[in-house]
Formats: structure tokens, sequence, C-alpha cells
């Protein structure tokens, strides 16, 4: 089908985001009005523009308040729809949106509005013009597409059809189910917007929130497969409406969205019989390991030593080495470089185990994302790698056949550690603001995660918003966290390692001569004993042992969190019986405890 998208749906001038669609891949246009006004182009130069970059317009909009007015209004909004008109020819656009009245003094008469609407096609029709009705969410008097369909049928005019916009459909709760009782020559355009479920003014919700297809709450694989049922041909085309997509990088936004109806056409294909554009999504079934780069390594290898790992392994050729304990492994990166002096130590690359790791591969370069260049030597592993939106490596790694163990040299018996982590239970990979709602669509449609909702955690100089994604088994888990605010330079990637005795290992690492663990407030366990009765001898555990608690209907959480090094800290983990989340419940504790921690800010609590 043809792609397209809405100019509004960008940030920039009206000339840089034709060019950043067109690269995008997308082969139609809507232009938005202000985008027009504010071009110091001429329409034919736009036309023009379009043409070069093989673009066509597909849609002009938007034109309100046309329809249920007084006569007198009537004759003004018809002789501004004639100057409309004239400019779409010269733009070579021959569709116009019109919106559904909006304005107080808006008439309830279905008659008046169908009489009106008639008029404006019977004018149209005139420049080669069709009018595609749109029932806003918000109209006065119509404000559901059914309502708006009965009018365009009742009007009758084959210059006359209607445009279903998702966001107007299920923002309401409507049934989309509907939408098969319009035939598909009358369904003249269909905007798709995905957002998330959010209890607010559904103006403002519009008007800020929407997002891309599969980085929201809405079920628009069930929408298009009803539109597509009627026999609609037109193009799928996305109108957003996004304070931060209009804010970041005009060209990435434009790849993120062709990405997202990519994976909307793919998703389709599970439920109408028709051919899916990509290679089937192949589930992780867990980490392989997870790589840090670090300028100082013995910072990094002093603290896997107290946490129980042992380097079992040194790379032929690169300057990496294996650190293991049962199944949980890290790559120590020693080729990062000093930034003005301050520890770069990050994560860089997490290895995942695939069980089709070339089909992994393939999905993601159909999404848009190609392979990453490797430079390896001729008797090495070959393993695939993409980029993710925060610019972590991930290596899909062969789960029945790990040969990326076999580039390092063995230095020690394998799973040689000493402590009782057995995993990597979960990730957490921090996102500036504009990546974010692109990580959660990169994860979903890529690695076939399922995307948990978002939550909002306050700490001590901002807010937190998070997102959680995991695979179906429940063994691979992300957690995907965006700082709405500035975080005065607080780490945001941690790795949480699976530990089958966390009470042990606590009491282990408090023996150390020098702490390694945070130091959390008495206030904490203060708190704790109020939301829950554990026993007067187990709450006196948790607090002397710096463990932290958390419960869910499926089981018990204990966890507790390493000193930071860099942007890295680690976090042991104990899941008890079925407990299924991430003790998100106790990071606000835990972010203060790092703020007052970090050498930056530690004078600012004395």
């Amino acid at each position: 089908m043809r792609m397209s998208i809405a100019t509004v749906s960008l940030s920039g001038s009206l000339t840089e985001k034709l060019e950043a669609i067109a690269e995008a891949g997308f082969d139609g246009v809507e232009i938005f009005e202000n985008d027009l006004l504010g071009c110091p182009l001429s329409p034919e130069q736009i036309r023009a523009r379009a043409v070069t970059l093989g673009l066509s317009i597909e849609l002009y909009q938007p034109f309100r308040d046309l329809d249920s007015t007084s006569p007198e209004q009537l004759q003004a909004n018809l002789r501004r729809a004639g100057r409309k008109f004239e400019l779409m020819e010269r733009l070579g656009a021959d569709t116009l949106l019109v919106c559904s009245n909006a304005s107080s003094d808006a008439v309830t008469d279905d008659d008046l509005a169908a009489e009106q609407l008639r008029l404006l096609a019977e004018r149209a029709s005139d420049h080669g013009i069709r009018i595609a009705y749109e029932a806003l969410a918000w109209g006065r008097h119509v404000n559901t597409y059914l309502h708006a369909w009965r009018i365009v049928r009742a009007a009758d005019h084959p210059n006359l059809g209607i445009c279903l916009d998702s966001f107007h459909i299920l923002s309401r709760g409507s049934d989309p189910g509907g939408i098969e009782a319009i035939p598909g020559e009358k369904i003249f355009f269909l905007q798709l917007a995905d957002a998330p479920l959010l209890a607010m003014d559904v103006l403002q919700w519009s008007r800020h929130y929407r997002c891309f297809p599969g980085q929201g709450g809405f079920d628009l694989t069930r929408l298009l497969a009803h539109a597509l049922r009627t026999g609609y041909a037109g193009p799928l085309s996305l109108e957003i409406f996004n304070d931060n997509f209009r804010q970041a990088d005009t060209g990435r936004t434009a790849v993120d969205a062709m990405r997202s109806l990519i994976a909307l056409e793919d998703s389709v294909s599970d439920v109408l019989p028709t051919s899916s554009p990509l290679p089937p999504s192949i589930q992780p079934h867990g980490f392989a390991f997870a790589e840090i780069g670090t300028p100082d390594p013995a910072r990094l290898r002093s603290l896997l030593e107290a946490l129980g790992f042992a380097r079992t392994g040194e790379h032929a050729t690169k300057p990496v080495e294996l650190w293991e304990q049962s199944g949980a492994r890290i790559l120590l990166n020693r080729a990062v470089p000093n930034a003005a002096g301050e520890d770069a130590t990050s994560l860089v690359a997490l290895g995942l185990d695939s069980p089709e790791p070339q089909l992994s591969a393939e999905r993601a370069d159909a999404l848009l994302l190609p392979v990453l260049p490797r430079h390896r030597a001729p008797e090495e592993a070959v393993l695939n790698a993409v980029a993710a939106p925060d610019g972590t490596e991930l290596f899909f790694c062969d789960a029945a056949k790990p040969s990326w163990r076999q580039d390092f040299s063995p230095t020690v018996p394998p799973h040689d550690g000493t402590g009782s982590l057995h995993a990597i239970d979960h990730v957490v990979l921090a996102h500036p603001w504009d990546q974010f709602d692109e990580a959660a669509l990169f994860y979903r449609a890529v690695l076939g995660l399922k995307p948990h909702e978002s939550v909002e955690v306050a700490d001590p100089y901002g807010l937190l918003r998070s997102r959680a994604m995991t695979n179906g088994a429940g063994t691979l888990r992300l957690v995907l966290n965006m700082a709405k605010v500035g975080r005065r330079g607080l780490p945001g990637q941690h790795i949480a390692f699976a530990d089958n005795d966390i009470r042990a290992t606590a009491r282990r690492l408090l023996d150390l001569p020098e702490r390694v663990t945070l130091s959390i407030p008495d206030n904490y366990y203060d708190d704790l004993r109020a939301r829950f009765e554990l026993g007067e001898e187990r709450h006196r555990e948790l607090r002397e042992l710096g463990l932290l608690y958390d419960r869910d209907e499926h089981g018990e959480f204990l966890h507790l969190y390493t000193t930071t090094i860099g942007q890295v800290f680690f976090e042991l983990v104990q899941r008890i019986d079925d407990y299924r989340g991430f003790g998100m419940a106790n990071a606000p504790a835990r972010l203060a405890v790092q703020h007052t921690s970090t050498p930056a800010n530690a004078s600012l609590e004395r």
C-alpha cells in the first residue's frame, strides 16, 4: 500500500520535512496548512519539489467549521473554500480534509449538514477535488465516524466521502467494527495515530500526545483490518500531533514513522490473508551477555569480583575480557577512551540469545535498521548487530550454538565464580526525551517484545518515565527509562542479576572492607513496616542487610543496588514465587540515595 504522512508530524520547515519524508521512503504527504503558510516557496514550486522527490500530495488540510452553520456563514465558508480549491490546483492536491464543526454556534441538524456538504462537494467537483469529511472527537454535534458517514451518505455526492482517523475513533471508545458498513470507495482517506491511554480532555490528548503506531495503547491492527476489508485502496497516512516529535530530529523521526507503518502492515497480515512485508518476528530467549566499555577496568574488575564473578576469558584479537558467574556473563571492553577526565564507563552492547539470529537480523534490516559493520578476524564468530535507539549495540547470538564464546581464550575454568548469581534478570536503558517512544516501537517491532504500561516515578530533581518490555516467556526483560528534566548527571544504565540467595550475598558484601552497595535510609524501612506486615524478625533482617522489598499478587521481590561506576551500576534481585514486576515502588528511595551519593551532589545533603 502507499505510505503517507502529514507534515505536522515532523519538526522543521516545509522543505526540510518534504526531503526527510522522501528520504524515509514515503510515497505521499499531507500538506498541513500552517506549514504552507510559513513557506517562502509558491504552491507551484512546492508541487515541483514534491515531484522531484517522488512524493504525491495526497491531501490538503484542515478546513474547519463548514457544516451546520447559518446561511450567511455558509456563504462565507464557500467563498473561503473556493480560494482553497484554487490553491490546491496549484499544489496538485486533489483531496481536501473537512473537519466536523466544533464551534459553539453549530446547528444540530443532520439534513442541513448534508445539504451544506453537498454544496461544497459540487463546487469541489468543478476543480476535480474530493471532500473527505472527518468527525472530530470533540465536534460540537458530529463527533463519531458513523454519524459522519450517515451525513455523507445522505448528501449522496460522488465527490464527497469520509476520512477515518484512528485517534478520533479510538479515543472515544468507538467500536471500529462499524467501518465495514462503509463502502471502501466512500472512504476517501485513512489517517493513523496511536496514543498512550490517558485520562484527560480529548482535545488536549489529541494535540499533544499522539504517537506513531506501536508506540501507544490503541489497537490499530484491528482498525486497519476493518478498513482494508471494505476494499479501501488509498494511502495509509500518519497524522501525529506530538510536542516531542515537533522538536526532534526531522530525518530520524521520519524514519521512525515509516518503520511504524511497515510494522503495522506486518501486524495486519496476522489477521488478514495478506502477505507480510517482513521476515517473521523472532523473540530472543534471554541475554547472552552484557558488554560494558570502561577506561577504568580496575574499578569494574573489583566490583565484579566482589559480586562473585570470575574472569574466565580474554578475546583473541580485542581488548575484551569475559567475566562469568553461572549463566550471568559480562564482557569488559577496555577500548574506551577517557572523556575529558570523566569516567566514561557505560553499557555499550547486549547479546541476545535468538533461536534464528539470521532472521532477527533480516527483520531489523527490513525495519530500516541496517546491520552494523563489524571488524573481525576470519576465524572469529559471525555476529550480526543493530543499533538500538539509545546507541546500544544488539548482537543476535545463536542460542543453540554460542559460537561467540569460542573467541575467548580461557583464563580459569568456566563458571568458577563464588556467588549465587545465575543469570541477567533484566537490563535498564536510559533514553533522551526524543527517543523514548522510538525505543518502545523498536523493541516491539524488531524483537517482538510486549510493552507494559508506562509509569512515572518522582525523584528529588525531576520525573522519570519508565516502561518495561518483555518476551512472551518472561525470560528477557528490558526497562526503558526517560528523564523528563535534567538529572544532574545521575547514572541511567543498570544490569540486574538474578540471585538464588540474595540474603547470603548481602551478608557477604557487607563484610567487605569497602562498601559496594547503596546504603538505604532508615526512613525507608520505617515506611516498609507500615506498608507490609512481614514480622519483626524479617523487617529487622531487611534493614540490617540493606535489602529492598516489594510484593505483587504473584509473589515477592528482594533486591539491592551497588555503587556506580561511570554511568553503570548493578542490581541484584531475587524473585520469590512468580513475582513479575521490577520493584518500581522502591525507585524513589534508590534515586534519592544515588543523588546524594553522586560526588557533584553530595554536598547538597550536608
